[in-house]
């Protein structure tokens, strides 16, 4: 009996120590909420509106376009930050909003790591999760964020993301809200998060008026959170992830 119990024990750590790692399988109606582009709709409605139903959401940010002039219709670095006192993901969007593919490795990590400064300097949390501007993707800009320790990367595409045939790194979009996009589309794409699926929304400003055609009416998104809710759906932020996807490694 002595020699039994030591090993009782031992199985028992061994089997606690296991259960701390293991990953959680994916829930039926598992949203993520992405939004682009560092629109200022983000800070003064969206971000309000999500934390008022208790969602979790990323907003991938990027000094593109007229960030850096126009503070009427982009975010301020302060507005980025109380998004995330807020509790909200702060994500990388590049500095420049450049596709990758028309970018060399030395620019693209240029624009990836200067990013990662401006949060640094303001007191946000190293991103972990990342944008593809324009949807391009390329092996080579998959390889710099791993070795940056990125563990998730949102494209483009039209359905859910699978985690055990995709890419954490390649993860497309169930839903990618235009003027032209219904609450029966909305529907459909959460309706694809089921077996182990996962639906990534991407929205740009709610509204962005000065990229009218990637608008979102306030009123049409509030349709949209309200059929979360209805729905019983789990919403969070990309980074939240972790709980269900394992992180894959660089190769050697």
């Amino acid at each position: 009996m002595k020699s039994i119990l030591p090993l009782t024990l031992l199985c028992l750590t061994i089997a606690l120590a296991w259960r701390s790692f293991a990953i959680e399988p994916a829930p039926n109606k598992l949203v993520v909420l992405t939004f682009d582009d560092s629109v200022a709709s983000h800070a003064t409605f969206v971000g309000p509106l999500l934390k008022k139903h208790g969602f979790g959401a990323t907003f991938f940010i990027t000094e593109g376009f007229e960030f850096l002039v126009d503070k009427t219709h982009y975010m301020t670095w302060g507005q980025i930050k109380a998004l995330e006192t807020d509790g909200f993901e702060i994500g990388n969007h590049t500095r420049k909003h450049a596709g990758v593919t028309k970018q060399k490795p030395e620019q693209l990590a240029a624009d990836v790591e200067y990013i990662e400064q401006k949060c640094a300097e303001h007191g946000i949390a190293k991103p972990v999760s990342f944008c593809y501007p324009g949807y391009q993707t390329s092996e080579a800009a998959v390889n710099l964020l791993r070795e940056r320790g990125y563990l998730f990367a949102r494209a483009g595409g039209a359905q859910a993301f699978d985690p055990v045939k995709g890419e954490p790194l390649l993860m497309p979009q169930a839903f990618d809200g235009k003027p032209e996009s219904t609450l029966e589309q909305f529907k459909a794409a959460v309706a694809q998060a089921k077996d182990g699926k996962i639906a990534v929304m991407t929205f740009h400003g709610v509204p962005d008026i000065k990229h009218p055609w990637v608008n979102t009416d306030p009123a049409k998104f509030e349709s949209y959170l309200q059929h979360l809710k209805d729905e019983g759906c789990t919403v969070i932020a990309m980074r939240d992830l972790t709980k269900y996807l394992a992180p894959k490694k660089s190769n050697p």
